[in-house]
């Protein structure tokens, strides 16, 4: 069992060298190589990886990478991964001018400083320094401001460490939570949670009115369409009157227990 299980796991490896990229790609040419994978090999070196010079995605981690310089030849690089290594000076990224997806969790990136480096990187969206889904992060991140300075200092971030910062993701995230906030306030008034006993219909009697066209391939549409509203307040009186029966249950049982004497 264990001989199988050994044979199933990627073999480790040290160095990234030509004959591996080659049999990991399948590519004779290096720089016909497009995407490549090295997860959790153990690398410490990155070899020869410079040479695939028309790389676009590269994720390389899980491993014990220290050196970023050999991929600072990658100018076509535009998602790359390196989480879980033992980074800290990103300067080499400095050239890897296309880069829009930059996932950094899991290192030992200590200062606000270190990212001053990535600022050229204008086609930067996305940058992850802190993962909660994997527990990896870096110390700078304990940094009380840090979200606010690298937020200015990358103005053409769309997300933060997945969560999002700007456009419409963002906006009916912020909209979602508010709502929540309103209702969860609603329900509850001194610390206290507020029982609501009053039934009120979902919703107003002339929701269910359309208004009418001239129009015969949109009248029939509407038609069709009211067909449907029709239906769907038959649906809505039954759970009205569900409810309706389901309260007056509840509160019959609630009453005390009379008994004759």
């Amino acid at each position: 069992m264990d001989s199988k299980r050994d044979n199933n796991k990627e073999q480790e490896v040290e160095k990234i060298t030509a004959v591996l990229l080659k049999s990991h790609s399948g590519e004779f040419d290096l720089e016909s190589i497009l995407f490549l994978k090295f997860r959790g090999l153990g690398i410490h070196d990155l070899g020869c990886i410079g040479d695939c010079m028309n790389l676009e995605r590269l994720d390389l981690s899980g491993n014990n990478i220290v050196n970023l310089a050999p991929l600072s030849s990658l100018r076509l690089l535009s998602v790359l991964n390196l989480s879980a290594n033992r980074i800290s000076n990103l300067e080499p990224l400095h050239s890897c001018e296309n880069l829009t997806n930059l996932n950094l969790a899991g290192n030992i990136i200590s200062s606000i400083d270190h990212l001053l480096c990535l600022q050229s990187l204008r086609k930067l969206e996305s940058i992850r320094l802190n993962d909660n889904t994997y527990n990896y992060s870096n110390p700078v991140c304990r940094n009380v401001s840090y979200r606010a300075i690298v937020l200015e200092m990358f103005p053409t971030l769309k997300v933060l460490d997945g969560e999002r910062v700007v456009g419409r993701g963002s906006d009916l995230y912020q909209l979602c939570k508010d709502i929540d906030d309103t209702i969860k306030a609603g329900l509850y008034k001194n610390g206290q949670l507020v029982e609501h006993q009053d039934c009120k219909p979902w919703v107003e009697d002339t929701y269910w009115e359309i208004k009418r066209s001239n129009n015969a391939i949109v009248e029939e549409a509407y038609k069709q369409f009211n067909d449907i509203l029709h239906e769907c307040r038959l649906l809505n009186n039954r759970a009205t009157h569900a409810i309706s029966q389901s309260e007056r249950s509840m509160s019959l049982k609630k009453q005390p227990k009379q008994y004759a004497i």
